[in-house]
This record gives C-alpha cells, structure tokens and sequence, in this order.
C-alpha cells in the first residue's frame, strides 16, 4: 500500500498548475495560457490513467534553441538596454546567426517574468521590422507599482529573458487601404512603427498614413529622431497631442504647426479625420480607457466598427 501512496503523490507532483490571474496577459492569445494548461492537463490525465510518465517529456521543455513559439517559452539574450524617457526603455534582444522572429504586422509576444515568486505575464509589440536579422527590439514602460515593472528594471545586459509568441497581429496588404489613421497612445506606439516602416521601405505601397501620439509632455514622446524621419516621407503626416504641456512656444519650431495641447478628444478627432485625403481605416492603440473613448468619438465621427481596429 506505501508504494501505491507514494506513486499517488508522485503523479500529483507532476500535475500541471493552473495559471493564476497575474499570468494571463489579458491580449486574447491563441493560444493562451489557459489554453496551453487545458492542454497540458490533459496529456498528465492521459499519462496517469495509463500509468506511463514517459508521456509527460514533451511537457514542460523551454526550448533553447531560440525560435520563438505560441506554446513554449524560449529563453533570448539581451544585447543591449536604451532609456528613452525617465520611464521608458528601449531593449534588443539577440537572435542566433541571422535569423529574425519573422512576425507579421502589428503582432505581440508575451513576456514571462518572477516577482517575489509570483509569475507574471505581459503582452509587447516588438518596434523591430519584422524581418529584422540577429535582434528584435521592444519598448517598455515602467510603472511604480507595476508587477512587471519590477521584473524588467532589474534587467541587464547579457541577462536571458523568456518570450512566446507571436499572436495577434493587423492584416495589412499594401494600398488596400487609401489612408490609414493612425491613434496611439505611450507605448500604444509600438504596434504601429513596424507598419510604418513597411509602407515607407516599399516604393510601390502608396498608402497615406496620419499618425496622432498622445503623450503628456514633449519630452515624454519616444523615438523622436525616427519619427522626424517618416514624416519626411511624402505620404505620411505625424500630430502630437500634449495632455500636460502648457504652451507651443515651448517647443522647438519643427513641432509647432502639427502639435496640439491637451487631450484628443472628439472635436480633434473629426477635424483630424476632415483633413485626411480619403476617409481613413483606423488602427488604435493604448489604455483601454484610451481605446474606448477613441472607437466613441470615432463613431460620432461616421467611422464604421467595421473600418476600425484596436490593437
């Protein structure tokens, strides 16, 4: 009878933990980590009932050999770690040899961190093209009271980091749309710069893009330089709205014209559609409180659900 028990405690060891809240990223992931324990969960049920452990193996392997994958999290190096803004990091990660993460546009990976023994998990959009080769880079912000803020301001360079993915994602096609408006709030930035780049790195995609950054003040809007840059390109327009700044004379001269101070609210938003070129497909991204307001005032603007999406 003790071996029986013994073995009983030896399969419930082996039995996958359910995830907790803090390990969901809340991004809709297929799959997520609800579905990848069902998963698990089965298989140990499968391997109990026929008394057979070596079904289990496959199970809990991190994969090391870097290939990003939706169901496992593999370990990346970091290469090196930027500070943009006092809050905001910009971190490369290596790839080996040259190969790249190949996401498609606008698609997330979920970042697997340890706080005070707790695992949590959270969704970033990589800033990298997505066929970038050796590297990928992300933006972070850190919170005060952020769990995983915790986690990533104790990160340096060389340090191993695990990633899954990638889920998610915008199906863009070059000149599908006409004109895209862009809204994006912070690090909401982040899934629109490899689409960005996309349209501007090819001669034959013909798409307008306006681009509207919510920020709180002038020195809080990231990748300046390289935004400077796209506007420069002839069918691509960039406006920033300033919640906190106090006036435009403040500011450089080159940022007067296309920024406005205070909140993007509805009146902004309607004279900001009136001006684009044709009526624009609208990708939108940030708080969720941001997300909310923004599909509102796009709907009093007569921008059907069905020309819209929220990353």
């Amino acid at each position: 009878l003790q071996t029986m028990s013994g073995n009983e405690d030896d399969w419930l060891a082996l039995k996958p933990q359910e995830p907790s809240p803090s390990q969901c990223c809340g991004s809709g992931c297929k799959p997520c980590i609800y579905d990848v324990y069902e998963k698990e969960l089965a298989q140990w049920e499968r391997a109990k009932a026929k008394r057979d452990k070596s079904l289990l193996v496959e199970k809990k392997e991190q994969s090391s050999n870097s290939e990003l994958n939706p169901d496992t999290f593999t370990a990346f190096n970091i290469s090196s770690v930027e500070q943009l803004t006092e809050d905001t990091y910009q971190y490369k990660f290596e790839l080996p040899g040259n190969s790249s993460l190949r996401l498609s546009l606008g698609q997330h990976i979920v970042l697997r961190g340890m706080v005070n023994g707790l695992e949590v998990q959270r969704a970033y959009t990589p800033i990298s093209p997505g066929n970038a080769e050796g590297y990928f880079e992300v933006l972070m912000k850190c919170y005060e009271a952020g769990l995983m803020s915790q986690y990533i301001k104790t990160w340096k360079k060389g340090d191993m980091v695990f990633w899954r993915g990638p889920f998610g994602g915008f199906p863009y096609r070059p000149n599908k749309h006409g004109e895209l408006l862009m809204l994006a709030s912070g690090t909401g930035l982040a899934p629109m710069l490899p689409i960005l780049q996309s349209i501007t790195n090819d001669e034959e995609d013909e798409t307008f893009v306006t681009l509207v950054g919510c920020f709180r003040t002038f020195d809080k809007i990231y990748l300046k330089p390289f935004l400077q840059d796209l506007a420069r390109y002839w069918n691509i327009r960039i406006f920033y709205v300033l919640s906190q700044e106090r006036s435009l004379e403040k500011l450089p001269w080159s940022y007067q014209e296309n920024t406005y101070i205070g909140r993007l609210n509805e009146d902004l938003v309607k004279m900001i559609i009136n001006s684009c070129r044709r009526k624009p497909f609208v990708l939108i991204c940030g708080s969720s409180a941001f997300n909310e307001d923004m599909s509102r005032y796009l709907k009093a603007a007569g921008i059907e659900e069905n020309s819209c999406f929220v990353f």
